[in-house]
């Protein structure tokens, strides 16, 4: 396959305007609150684009169509469950974690749980599925420069890991605002254009017929074909449904919101701006199968969006439209591993990094009880580091389906921090030896099926599906101990729980603002 000529240059004034777009964040970050959470300064609108920003991953850009490709109508979940889960999110988090006045997960959990002990186990886990989400956006840049260009797969990773880890480092959740808020509207435009012209060129042909191979039209729509059947349908609905609800660099957007309020506004436009998106990729997994079916049969089916343009307009037009692509593949590549890079090296920073060092010098290791200097620094340091690992991991698993990589990390949030959320900001009763358990029970489940797929010793049969899809077993197992373990531990139930209930749920116009 020939190569893009403009595919390069068009990367490259992404990656150039993203770093301009940072040093101007850059120049506004004074405190670690900064650094954080903005200062909790950011209006709905650019909230909602931010988030648009940094949700729509590799498996929104590149996953989502070439799942639909080689696996027809029922990978139309990936898409559902992922602009769905803003609905559970608007619902029954948003407000109450915005107003619980935490900087991270593990602070929530201090907060509503008093137990340090919790805390670390919270942090372990936002490392954890940070990491696991990181991985494939990496892949997702290795895999789109080399597409594009033919230069070698580790290029891409180095590319979009040093670009984010020295934004992340510099300038925090202040200036990846900016920068996320304007990739989200690149990635729309990335893939709306050349669609369209897409969508012409079909039509003037005649529109023809979608043509997957064996088996006919007929198998590639029929619901339950797929690898899995209906358990890896239902298992998928509840990873991506309530998985959002669970992911760390999601929850931390609501964080920056000026209150409860404002957080739920953000959520509205979140919901809007999502499910737009996802029309689009729907339409490159099905226009592949008229232009792009020889992906199918090389397995490559996750470069579909990148190469339709150029099969079905073959010339400059196709070239250009695959160029706007390319470029909108590293927005959504930037975009989410800055998210993630920031949950995780605020969750480095302070309950790793802060807490070693204030214990060595006698501090205690709550946020904001160092000086600000320090805590800066100890969030750069932090970074770096949350970069290097993820970049590492992605060169040793190349093979994996992107999407599949995002469903396992949606699994294991949907097995740990949704039921938390849900039990903590609802429910009265919650322990922290209750929350414990469930975290390891469900969370652990999800864990080790992650680990077991990516060291590919999973078989095939049921027990392959269970380990590829655990999130119908493994949720409700996690809301199950939770709920049983807290009923048999009710002495331990916080003192304070009452006070904390009511600033969860009381609107701050009825109450001091918290912090």
């Amino acid at each position: 396959m020939s190569h893009n000529p403009y595919a390069l240059p068009a990367v490259i004034l992404v990656i150039l305007v993203t770093v301009v777009i940072g040093a101007y964040g850059l120049r506004l970050v004074r405190t670690t609150s900064d650094l954080l959470v903005a200062s909790r300064a950011v209006t709905p609108r650019w909230n909602a684009a931010a988030i648009g920003g940094e949700y729509l991953s590799a498996a929104s850009f590149l996953g989502v169509a070439g799942l639909i490709l080689k696996n027809g109508v029922d990978m139309l979940w990936y898409p559902v469950g992922f602009a769905a889960g803003y609905l559970a999110l608007l619902l029954f988090v948003a407000a109450p974690l915005r107003r619980s006045g935490a900087f991270t997960l593990p602070d929530f959990c201090e907060v509503r749980l008093g137990s340090p002990a919790l805390r670390l186990l919270a942090a372990a886990f936002v490392v954890f599925i940070g990491w696991l989400y990181l991985v494939p956006q990496f892949q997702g840049a290795a895999l789109a420069l080399q597409t594009v260009t033919g230069g070698p797969y580790w290029v891409g990773s180095l590319l979009v890991a040093a670009v984010v880890t020295g934004n992340v480092a510099l300038g925090g959740m202040r200036a990846i605002t900016f920068v996320q808020a304007f990739q989200y509207w690149l990635k729309l435009t990335a893939l709306a254009v050349p669609v369209c012209f897409l969508l012409l060129h079909w039509q003037d042909q005649g529109r023809p017929a979608i043509t997957p191979s064996g088996g006919g039209a007929a198998a590639w729509l029929l619901p339950g074909a797929g690898s899995g059947g209906m358990f890896a349908t239902y298992s998928l609905i509840f990873a991506t449904f309530l998985g959002t609800m669970g992911l760390p660099h999601v929850l931390v957007r609501f964080y920056t919101n000026p209150d409860g309020a404002a957080a739920r506004r953000t959520t509205l436009v979140v919901l809007g701006l999502v499910g737009m998106f996802y029309l689009l990729p729907t339409l490159y997994g099905v226009l592949g199968r008229v232009y792009a079916a020889g992906l199918l049969d090389s397995g490559s089916t996750d470069r579909v969006v990148l190469v339709l343009p150029g099969l079905a307009l073959p010339g400059l037009t196709g070239e250009l439209l695959g160029a706007l692509v390319a470029a909108g593949a590293f927005a959504a590549f930037l975009s989410s591993s800055s998210g993630l890079l920031t949950s995780v090296a605020g969750v480095l920073s302070t309950d790793v990094i802060r807490r070693r060092m204030g214990a060595v010098r006698g501090e205690p290791a709550g946020p904001g009880t160092r000086g600000r200097a320090g805590t800066v620094r100890d969030f750069r340091v932090a970074a770096v580091v949350a970069g290097v690992v993820p970049f590492v991991l992605s060169l040793r698993v190349a093979t994996l389906d992107v999407s599949l990589v995002v469903g396992l990390a949606f699994a294991v949030a949907a097995s740990s921090f949704c039921p938390l959320l849900v039990l903590g900001i609802w429910w009265r009763g919650l322990t922290d030896v209750g929350a414990a358990a469930g975290i390891l029970v469900g969370g652990g489940g999800a864990v080790t099926a992650v680990l077991l797929t990516f060291l590919r010793s999973t078989g095939s049969g049921l027990g392959a599906t269970l380990l590829h899809y655990p999130g119908a077993w493994t949720v409700p197992l996690a809301f199950l101990v939770m709920v049983g373990v807290s009923l048999a531990t009710r002495r331990r139930v916080p003192g304070t729980v009452a006070s904390t209930m009511l600033r969860l749920h009381a609107p701050e116009a009825l109450r001091p603002p918290t912090p």
